[in-house]
């Protein structure tokens, strides 16, 4: 992907004078000069958001949307390569968060943040107007391995607001017309998400299996689908490396970071 030219405005903003209440921290993105306010007793993001964030092929003039934005890590970091950016959370802590950072990072014209439900995405938005649809969503089933004592953990990391079909449902509402879906999610999963896409009109174009290590099976996944596109015609890519043998990170990653 290229890489966008670095806002000097930001770059120049004082940092030290931001307002942090306790358990805030200020991470640098290492993306444009933007930074993050996160929440550790909250989900704090991953790599997770970053590779899925670069993964689609946007387009200037794309209205997207980002299913359960968290603190608003992805549009900070697709900021300059889309026209319009919606984010919506319903976790009141992260909305608020996500809401800040864009006000933090002087993007408020571009990125429009909302506290709700997907689950009702239908009285929120209107049909089939957004062109592409992010989603980092809770990987795992209420019956698949311990719930984290902290709330808005449990909530990101297990299926307690909304299932995978809930996500698929809320992205095939909003997408127009070969419009595309972009998902990281478990690789052990793959089957449900082709099914469930398959179900919304949605069908599989892209997807790149993520490495830790080169000797390491794959422990994530990128996948991107088309709605009403013709089955077949996927495209399965050179499987992304994160870390060097000796744990170091890839060019791959590297790249995406901006280092």
């Amino acid at each position: 992907m290229k890489k966008t030219a670095i806002c000097s405005d930001i770059v120049q903003q004082d940092w030290s004078q931001v307002e942090l209440s306790a358990d805030e921290r200020l991470d640098d993105l290492l993306w444009g000069g933007r930074r993050i306010i996160q929440n550790t007793r909250e989900f704090c993001f991953s790599i997770d958001a970053v590779l899925l964030a670069h993964y689609p092929r946007y387009r200037k003039h794309w209205r997207v949307f980002d299913l359960g934005t968290g603190t608003g890590v992805m549009p900070l970091l697709i900021a300059d390569m889309v026209r319009e950016i919606h984010g919506l959370e319903i976790n009141p802590v992260m909305a608020e968060l996500a809401v800040r950072n864009v006000e933090l990072n002087g993007l408020s014209e571009k990125i429009h943040i909302a506290r709700g439900d997907y689950r009702r995405i239908r009285e929120l938005y209107p049909q089939e107007s957004f062109d592409c649809v992010l989603a980092n969503p809770p990987y795992r089933p209420l019956d698949q391995g311990l719930l984290n004592s902290l709330k808005g953990v449990a909530s990101a990391r297990h299926e307690v607001t909304a299932t995978l079909q809930d996500v698929v449902r809320a992205a095939r509402y909003l997408l127009k017309f070969h419009g595309r879906f972009a998902m990281v999610h478990l690789p052990e999963r793959l089957g449900e998400i082709v099914v469930a896409m398959a179900e919304n009109q949605i069908q599989v174009k892209r997807l790149q299996f993520v490495q830790p290590k080169p000797d390491k099976p794959s422990n994530l996944m990128l996948i991107e689908g088309v709605v009403g596109a013709a089955p077949g015609g996927m495209r399965a890519e050179l499987p992304l490396v994160v870390h060097e043998a000796d744990g170091s990170y890839t060019k791959k990653i590297l790249d995406i970071y901006n280092m």
